[in-house]
């Protein structure tokens, strides 16, 4: 690869992962075209982007290989990808009054940008009520290893609202941008 005088150009090139599963589903095909959008919409060209790049390719390669439920993949994404681009909850208590207890958090507020206990997710409109499971998957997408990312399952309550959660939190402070 070389830069011209406007441009770059590449002489040669050979693929290290085709991800060839992509073509052969259109449903994966499809969620596969939701990330690479996602990933033009917030990076820049020459810009360092190696950990989107990582996550890009972890979540092209689980959608990929894996029958994983494919808008649970694209949660997980898109709420790490926003904690790599500066969106990080609070995750280790509440927000307002600073509780620690993971028994007394109960909420996820989109406003306040976190988690909140109980007493304080009650008077905050746009708090979101959440079980254990949801907290813990929350935690676990923000703080995993990269390549364990999307080892983790969760039930069915749990799963509906850590994908509620991710989709408002992404929409409100990533494309709002």
């Amino acid at each position: 690869m070389y830069k011209g005088t406007n441009t770059y150009h590449i002489n040669s090139c050979e693929p290290i992962e085709v991800f060839y599963n992509l073509r052969c589903d259109l449903d994966k095909l499809e969620y596969a075209m939701k990330i690479n959008k996602i990933v033009q919409d917030v990076t820049n060209e020459n810009q360092n982007c190696y950990k989107i790049l990582q996550l890009y390719l972890n979540t092209l390669y689980t959608i990929s290989e894996t029958d994983m439920d494919l808008s649970f993949v694209i949660s997980v994404f898109k709420l790490r990808l926003s904690s790599i681009l500066g969106f990080t909850p609070m995750i280790n208590g509440c927000v307002n009054c600073k509780e620690k207890e993971e028994e007394k958090i109960k909420y996820f507020s989109i406003k306040d940008n976190g988690f909140k206990c109980e007493t304080c997710g009650k008077l905050d409109k746009s708090a979101i009520e959440i079980n254990d499971g949801a907290i813990k998957a929350i935690k676990y997408t923000l703080m995993a290893p990269p390549k364990k990312i999307y080892s983790f399952k969760l039930k069915d309550e749990a799963l509906s609202q850590f994908k509620l959660i991710t989709k408002v939190f992404f929409d409100e402070h990533v494309i709002n941008i």
